[in-house]
């Protein structure tokens, strides 16, 4: 492999302008396409096969006025002030009359005849039954919604939306975490390479690589549902293995310059050996991401599919556009910048960095952790073992009005209605009884339901080509276990509830739709985590031609995933993080475990791959098992420490973001790759490579004779280089 790669950075080299024009001729396609499209991505989580699904499908066949999105319009006043005063009543009755007729609605309730009024006369709830899917609602359409409650907020009411859809439910995206992450990246790049040329090359392949995948999903968009976690997620691990491939391959060129090659040939090594590392590490986290597709749920597939595409092009171009670039920069990457305070300090790190490795800091870090290394390891799994605890307490679910910041109206809403309602109210259920042939039937089922523990109201909404309609309040939230529970004990009664009608009764709606979706992730991570870590064990296992390493870096990962997940238990779950990051107290999201699996468990195989390739490489050459975990640990620790430390100031730009998914989803993936990359990967996998010794290198002889080579430490293009 690394000759290979050496021929295509050394044709990338030469060829450079048609390199760089290629990719900037598709980045301009991507971007022309995804603006002609108008794709839009969305939130909408529906898993095709569950019960909740079904009763959408059905309502789509037969009812298809009540198959749409929904919106729960809260309308409240304060103080001495009531909603069935006058005034107040007056300006929502017409505020109810002007959503009736705004487009894409197909009907809207009025609180006062539907006795949707709270106790207090302080709080009333109006519905807005849209004829589409919420994905399909117009921003238009919500823009007359909130149009449509002017006569309301004239007369001192206070309005606000929740639902399946409202005017609001799509954020939009902020650059401020991209800019950031982009900012802090380029710091530590300057303070690693300490030249301006060599720290903006990987930051300049890296955005073109995220503008040809954002661009190209969004296009997609036009045409499938797309999560907008997806672009998210994408955007995360585009700008991070991007940086950080081209980071690993242009620490090696310059290296190689320090040491006098010729910048061609440099550049052509640096892509054959390095480059043949940032291959596997690439391929590894593309298979963990790929692995989403296999527990059948559509919008993590395509969450899955997405960042795996970033990755892919962020492996291109760091092997063809990056190469290229270096053509162009040519010895302006040893153009060393020189501080007033320390002259000469960048240039004189980088030739010890170069020539004399032994002495460097990382270096220094690898002879501790082999001296003391059974005390290293035996401390560095207790700690991780110790974060890992508040995972056993987690809870699972996806995010309601009550996960949102005060600032936003589904949070206010929700308040509202739980304050003078009932949290139920927040999340109804939809109970659909297919074959109901009289109003009787309709109404005894209904009573039925009434009587149900845990449901606090069930209401008759519609009786139509043969199939009726209920709503049903349960006592508890939508986020609330007992909600959940609820949900199970209809679907377990509905025996009693049919009675002897012959009809079939569904549960579903939004509430139950989350349920479900959450349940069937629960169910499918164990089937993932064998997928995708068995495929994973094998490509490090061809790499590497040893079983133990694999199976250690598995056990790592296990490790410092467990612990980040506990962290974020801790943070976001238990609320330690409401004052010092303004995280709302809530549940975990229910899709947080899997993709963390997924993500994490690709990245700890980068850093694997780098730590462990330089050791393998070491080790290659001298046979001293023991000084190659020293000598290769210190080799990769500067580059390994920049690249997570870009990775983690990326993923910790997104906790700025105003939406609670994304903000977890950020910590999450900080406090994974800070875990897995300075606690396992620079201590806990040296210190137990230097208690195995050689013993981790061994492979069976049928092993050698019929697994090809794939040379990741170069040794052989090395070899072959010095012969010509």
């Amino acid at each position: 492999m690394s000759t290979y790669l050496f021929r295509l950075a050394q044709w990338a080299f030469r060829r450079r302008r048609l390199v760089l024009s290629l990719w900037l001729v598709a980045a301009v396609a991507t971007i022309a396409v995804s603006v002609a499209s108008g794709g839009k991505t969305n939130d909408n989580f529906t898993i095709p096969g569950t019960e909740s699904q079904r009763v959408v499908d059905l309502l789509t066949a037969k009812l298809p006025a009540l198959a749409g999105g929904q919106t729960q319009v809260v309308f409240a006043t304060h103080g001495a002030a009531k909603v069935t005063d006058p005034g107040p009543k007056a300006g929502i009755e017409a505020s109810v009359a002007n959503l009736a007729k705004a487009p894409q609605v197909a009907s809207a309730s009025d609180p006062f005849q539907a006795k949707a009024v709270s106790p207090n006369s302080q709080v009333a709830l109006g519905q807005v039954q849209f004829t589409a899917q919420p994905a399909d609602v117009t921003d238009a359409t919500l823009n007359a919604v909130q149009a449509a409650v002017a006569p309301a907020r004239e007369a001192g009411v206070q309005v606000e939306y929740s639902g399946s859809v409202y005017p609001g439910w799509r954020l939009a995206p902020s650059e401020l975490p991209e800019l950031v992450g982009l900012v802090v990246a380029f710091i530590i790049l300057l303070i690693t390479f300490g030249a301006f040329v060599a720290a903006g090359l990987p930051i300049l392949t890296a955005v073109i690589g995220v503008a040809i995948t954002l661009t190209g999903v969004t296009a997609i968009a036009s045409v499938v549902t797309i999560a907008s976690a997806s672009t998210t997620v994408a955007l995360m691990l585009g700008l991070s293995c991007g940086i950080d491939y081209g980071l690993f391959i242009l620490s090696r060129h310059r290296n190689n310059l320090l040491q006098g090659r010729a910048v061609e040939e440099s550049v052509s090594l640096a892509a054959g050996t390095a480059g043949s590392s940032v291959v596997f590490a690439g391929l590894t986290v593309v298979i963990a991401l790929c692995g989403l597709s296999v527990v059948g749920i559509p919008f993590l597939t395509i969450m899955g599919l997405a960042a795996a595409a970033a990755v892919a092009i962020a492996l291109l171009i760091s092997l063809t556009l990056l190469p290229a670039m270096l053509g162009f920069a040519g010895e302006k990457v040893t153009n060393f910048i020189n501080t007033p305070l320390r002259p000469g300090h960048h240039e004189d790190v980088a030739v010890t960095a170069a020539t004399t490795p032994q002495k460097t800091s990382g270096a220094a870090w690898a002879r501790f952790v082999v001296r003391f290394r059974i005390p290293v390891l035996i401390g560095g799994v207790a700690l991780l073992l110790l974060l890992a605890v508040p995972a056993l307490d987690v809870q699972l679910g996806l995010p309601s009005g009550s996960s949102k910041p005060t600032s936003d109206t589904s949070r206010r809403a929700y308040d509202l209605t739980t304050a003078a309602f009932g949290p139920g109210f927040n999340g109804p259920l939809q109970v659909v009884a297919d074959g109901v042939t009289s109003p009787q039937t309709a109404q005894t089922m209904t009573t039925t339901l009434s009587g149900i523990p845990g449901v606090a109201a069930a209401t008759q909404v519609a009786l139509s080509n043969g199939l009726a309609v209920i709503r049903v309040v349960p006592t508890t939230g939508p986020s609330d276990p007992v909600t959940a529970d609820l949900v199970h004990t209809l679907r377990d009664s509905r025996a009693v509830i049919e009675g002897t009608s012959g009809a079939n009764v569904l549960v579903g709606g939004v509430t139950a739709s989350n349920i479900d979706v959450s349940a069937k992730l629960s169910s499918a991570l164990p089937v993932f985590l064998v997928v995708v870590v068995g495929l994973a064990f094998i490509l490090l296992t061809f790499a590497f031609r040893t079983i133990l390493v694999p199976i250690k870096s598995i056990v790592g990962f296990l490790l410092s995933v467990s612990a980040a997940f506990g962290m974020q238990v801790a943070l976001f779950q238990w609320g330690w993080g409401q004052r010092v990051f303004g995280i709302t107290k809530a549940e975990t999201i229910s899709f947080l475990p899997i993709i963390m699996l997924a993500i994490i468990f690709g990245l700890s195989s980068d850093y694997e791959v780098f730590v462990v390739s330089r050791i393998k490489e070491d080790f290659t050459k001298t046979g001293d098992a023991r000084g190659a975990v020293e000598r290769g640990t210190g080799l990769s620790a500067r580059v390994v420490t920049a690249a997570a430390l870009i990775m983690f100031s990326i993923f910790v730009a997104f906790m700025f973001s105003k939406d609670p998914t994304i903000k977890a989803i950020g910590f999450s993936f900080a406090a994974g790759v800070f875990l897995d990359a300075f606690v396992v990967r620079l201590t806990l996998v040296p210190a137990v490579l230097a208690i195995v010794r050689s013993k981790v290198w061994y492979h069976p002889q049928w092993f050698a004779k019929y697994v090809p080579d794939p040379d990741i430490e170069g040794e052989k293009l090395e070899h072959q280089l010095a012969q010509e």
